[in-house]
Order: C-alpha cells, then sequence, then structure tokens
C-alpha cells in the first residue's frame, strides 16, 4: 500500500487549486467555496495502517461521521480536501500522475460523468458495489458508483395550489402555470441532469419544445439556490419550485422559526408517479486512475455501501440511501415514498451538454 506524506499532499494541493482556479470560467470562480483541508484519524487505540487521500464536492459537516466510521474500521487516515466540484476536476487535471488523490467524491452525475470523459477515474471490479447499487445508479463500465439519491420534486405553495392540479414534470409547461414556476439557471448541474432525463425519455425534439413551454410560465428570471425557490414559493413569489427534496428536509428541521414557517407553507410532490416515476439523481464517487492507494479507495467506496454508512447517509443529510432497506429519517419519511425514475444515471449524466444547448436556446440562463 503506497503512502503519501501529509505535508506532500497538502502542498501539492495547494498549488494544483492555484492552477486549476486560474483555468476555471470568470462565473465558476465568481461562486467556488475556498476548499477546506481537514485530517481525520482513527480513534485511540485502533493502530494506523496508512493513508488515504479524498478530494469531496460534498460539503456537508454530517460527512464526518462517514469519515470517522471507516478510518475506526479500517485504520486509515483520511486527508480530506473539500472544493467545488469543477475545481476539483480542473484540480485533477492538472495534478496528473502526480496527483495525491486515492478517491473523487461528488454530488452529481453530470460530474461523474465529466471526471470519466477527462479520464480520471478507474473502472473497479467489487460485487459489494454492485450488489449495494442499483444498475441504473452505476457507471456500466465500474468507473464510479452512486451513494446515495436525491429527488428533484416540485414544491407548492399549500395556499395557491391544489397537488391533485400537480402530475408530471411534462405538465409544468402547460400555460396554465404562466407565470408561477420558481428554478435556479440552467448552468445548475441539478437541472441539466433534469433536462438530461427527460432528452434520455423524450429525445431532443420534444424535450426542447417543454423547455421552450417551462421557461414561458417562469415566475422571475432564475436566481438563488434550491432553499431562495422554497422561500420565495412560500411568500407567493411564484405557487410552484422545482428543488432537491432535503432543502425542503432542512428548513423544517431548522432552529429558526423563519425556516420553519417556510416548510409549513410548503408541499412537496412527487411527479409521474403513474408513469416512469420521479427522477432521483446521485452523490457518488469513484477510484481515480493515479491513485497511491487504489486498494484503500476501493474498501472506502464499499464501505460508503455499507448499511453503517448508508444510515449515516439518511439519517445525516436527509438523502436517500442506495441500499435497500435502510431507514430513513423520519421527518423525511412523513413525505411519504413514491416511485423513482429508473433511466441510468449514466445517460442523463452524458446528455448533460446537450441539455444546456437546450436551455440556453430556449432562454432559461
Amino acid at each position: 500500500m503506497n503512502k503519501m506524506s501529509r505535508r506532500v499532499f497538502l502542498g501539492t494541493g495547494a498549488a494544483a487549486a492555484a492552477l486549476a482556479l486560474g483555468q476555471l470560467s470568470p462565473r465558476s470562480r465568481a461562486v467556488a467555496r475556498p476548499s477546506r483541508q481537514t485530517v481525520i484519524r482513527a480513534k485511540q487505540g485502533v493502530k494506523q495502517t496508512g493513508e488515504l487521500n479524498l478530494y469531496s464536492a460534498r460539503h456537508y459537516d454530517t460527512d464526518n461521521a462517514l469519515y470517522q466510521g471507516f478510518s475506526d474500521r479500517t485504520g486509515l487516515q483520511i486527508n480530506l480536501i473539500e472544493a467545488e466540484s469543477d475545481e476539483l476536476i480542473e484540480r485533477l487535471k492538472s495534478e496528473g500522475a502526480n496527483s495525491p488523490a486515492d478517491v473523487f467524491i461528488t454530488v452529481d452525475a453530470g460530474r461523474l460523468w465529466r471526471a470519466e470523459e477527462e479520464g480520471l477515474l478507474m473502472p473497479i471490479s467489487s460485487s459489494v458495489l454492485t450488489t449495494a447499487v442499483p444498475e441504473n445508479l452505476r457507471d456500466p463500465s465500474g468507473q464510479w458508483f452512486g451513494l446515495s439519491k436525491r429527488a428533484r420534486v416540485i414544491m407548492y405553495n399549500k395556499d395557491r395550489v391544489n397537488p391533485a392540479d400537480l402530475s408530471t414534470y411534462e405538465d409544468l409547461a402547460d400555460p396554465k402555470w404562466r407565470g408561477q414556476i420558481l428554478v435556479r439557471t440552467s448552468t445548475n448541474i441539478y437541472n441539466q441532469s433534469l433536462v438530461g432525463s427527460l432528452i434520455e425519455v423524450h429525445g431532443e425534439e420534444v424535450t426542447e419544445a417543454w423547455v421552450e413551454g417551462f421557461v414561458a410560465n417562469f415566475a422571475r428570471p432564475p436566481e438563488g439556490n434550491d432553499t431562495a425557490q422554497i422561500q420565495a414559493c412560500a411568500a407567493g413569489v411564484g405557487d410552484l419550485a422545482i428543488a432537491n427534496h432535503y432543502y425542503l428536509v432542512r428548513l423544517a428541521k431548522s432552529s429558526e422559526p423563519a425556516d420553519q414557517e417556510v416548510a409549513q407553507k410548503v408541499g412537496l410532490f412527487f411527479p409521474n408517479q403513474r408513469d416512469r416515476g420521479t427522477h432521483v439523481n446521485i452523490s457518488g464517487g469513484g477510484v481515480l486512475k493515479n491513485a497511491p492507494n487504489p486498494e484503500g479507495a476501493q474498501q472506502f467506496l464499499e464501505y460508503l455501501a455499507s448499511e453503517e454508512a448508508q444510515a449515516i447517509f439518511a439519517q445525516g443529510n436527509n438523502e436517500y440511501p442506495v441500499l435497500d432497506g435502510v431507514a430513513l429519517d423520519p421527518l423525511l419519511a412523513s413525505y411519504g415514498s413514491f416511485k423513482s425514475d429508473t433511466t441510468s444515471a449514466a445517460a442523463f449524466g452524458r446528455n448533460n451538454p446537450l441539455a444546456l444547448q437546450l436551455t440556453d436556446r430556449a432562454g432559461w440562463v
């Protein structure tokens, strides 16, 4: 098992980060979060057996329980670098064969597809992962695996919308919703993957027509993140908001009365329950092609698919586990069960560039 010193890990990381930021577009640089570096060591009494260098675009403090659990189980010290996905991808490209990173974790199939297209990942063979992760939530060649699920749903103002009037994503292009839809920009990869899934189901021509009708129904020019869409929906700026499910759960769990009030005013609707099901994206990861410790990297991904880790995903960040039989967070479970769209994450990730072209042409900026 190869090791890399913490000093070398941070030194090469800092240099690569500076280069990577220089390669990002002005828009990307404007929204990039500063990278964060953390060391996670096994609990006292567990012998350190080596190191694992992790690049992660997940920015949830609750993930620390995942890292600690793995380190305690294996004795591997985790050297964690957290930054935005695009920054990490550029960083990995600039580091090349000298990269210290073993594992790449990110929050959307589109970015996993991009990492694969850039030749950053290596295929692995793991019966643990292929058993735990459904086929549609992993790369057919074994280069990346979904580790948690996030549903992109319709949020609605309870005082202004009867949920019986809601049905499908396709219906959101109907003129009856004129001036009522709130959504963030099309540069957001969650939206690109949603449109990418529609391309996979309906084809380019039909999806482009849908995008045009959808954009015509916007309540305002896109702005803000998913939380901002839900807040605007509660405030009556528009009647419907498109957002990932866990943003509403976070507001409902917040200690801030204003957040709780927003959550009480907004309902959650799972689209397309009478046909293919609700669009589900993933947070996932893969072993990097130049990993100094590929064995430990695979072991880490397998741990993330374990019942112990899947429970942390479910309870810590209100995500849906990929592993069947893992209990949901009680508040999340209160929103009800739903049928998931089984369109391949590899397919809608691959369709992201075309999705962005269609949204640009329709004026969804």
